[in-house]
């Protein structure tokens, strides 16, 4: 696979809006309401305070990442769902119908995951025990999902756009909906990028309002996601689960997979994550950012070896993102030194 040409960091604010906060009342009119609780000054602050305003890192126009050809064959064993070829005709099974035997001794094996990096990463949760933090690492050569930490449900906020995004690019890959329809201001195609590369609310209000609260469900259920969208919860694993299958080109045909992938670099929010990738390792991710819940979920990549990497973390509020945004980079640091 040809890996991107490194990236080229910049900082940015998110506001974040009400529209991925877990209530009773409908999420699409949750994120059409965008009240703004956090301005992007802020966000500044709290990322000087973390260290999180930083000089960017080896310049360069970030390359579609082409997309890999869905493969077949079986899926690998993990201790979660594992990555499974996914066709319009034939869907993969929930969850629970995939294997979910601990991983084998070839896959403890591989480079870099095994006895010694889980434990660097469990010492990191353990010494922040004060919040919810929540790891899931696939190397995406075996599919095995490795958990660390908290693995139940956190409000997903804005990382489930990557979720909402596959879906409508699903309708349209069936002949259901268009990217060049009116959607809003714009078209289809032009709101998924703002609520991707922008975490722009409002275009996620009217994407999931084209898919539908059934076809959320129904997607989600499709390639073994339990999802409500009026909840917006996720595990770590299960978004990585998405990305996984994002990036081996197992969700959507090789055109659609590059283009959401694209708009997985420069977003408007730099600061969790990718400081903490050395210069020369490709990343596309997306991050969440709402009331106590701080994400970030990726997919990193070099010289042939991919890796997701999911972190979530729920706290009080925006008052102790700061530190969390230092455990989010120390995370990011410990694995990429011991995968690349």
């Amino acid at each position: 696979m040809t890996e991107p040409t490194p990236r080229h960091y910049r900082s940015g604010g998110h506001r974040a809006g009400v529209g991925s906060q877990s209530g009773p009342r409908s999420l699409v009119r949750r994120v059409g309401k965008t009240r703004q609780y956090l301005t992007a000054a802020g966000v500044a602050l709290a990322l000087v305070a973390a260290g999180g305003v930083y000089a960017g890192v080896q310049a360069g126009t970030p390359a579609l990442p082409p997309a890999a050809a869905a493969t077949a064959g079986a899926t690998s064993p993990g201790t979660a769902a594992a990555s499974a070829p996914v066709s319009d005709a034939s869907r993969t099974p929930p969850a629970s119908s995939l294997p979910t035997k601990a991983p084998t001794a070839a896959a403890a094996a591989v480079p870099g995951i095994g006895p010694k990096l889980d434990g660097q990463i469990n010492a990191i949760i353990k010494a922040n025990s004060e919040y919810a933090l929540g790891v899931s690492l696939i190397d995406l050569s075996d599919g095995v999902v490795h958990g660390y930490g908290a693995q139940d449900k956190f409000v997903a906020a804005s990382t489930a756009k990557i979720l909402a995004a596959s879906a409508y690019y699903h309708l349209v890959e069936t002949g259901r909906a268009s990217l060049t329809a009116p959607m809003g201001v714009s078209t289809a195609g032009a709101q998924i990028r703002q609520m991707v590369q922008q975490s722009n609310n409002d275009s996620w209000a009217l994407i999931l309002r084209a898919v539908g609260q059934r076809g959320m469900t129904d997607y989600a259920a499709s390639i073994g996601i339990t999802y409500d969208r009026t909840l917006n919860l996720l595990t770590p694993a299960e978004m990585a689960r998405t990305l996984q299958l994002l990036y081996k080109g197992q969700l959507l045909n090789a055109r659609n997979t590059a283009q959401l992938l694209s708009y997985m670099q420069n977003t408007n929010f730099e600061t969790l994550i990718p400081p903490g990738v050395p210069p020369g390792i490709g990343i596309h991710h997306k991050y969440g950012l709402l009331f106590g819940n701080l994400h970030d979920a990726s997919v990193l990549n070099k010289d042939g070896r991919a890796f997701v990497f999911v972190v979530y973390t729920r706290g009080l509020n925006y008052s102790d993102m700061g530190p969390r945004t230092r455990i989010i980079q120390q995370l990011t640091r410990t694995v990429t030194s011991a995968l690349f």
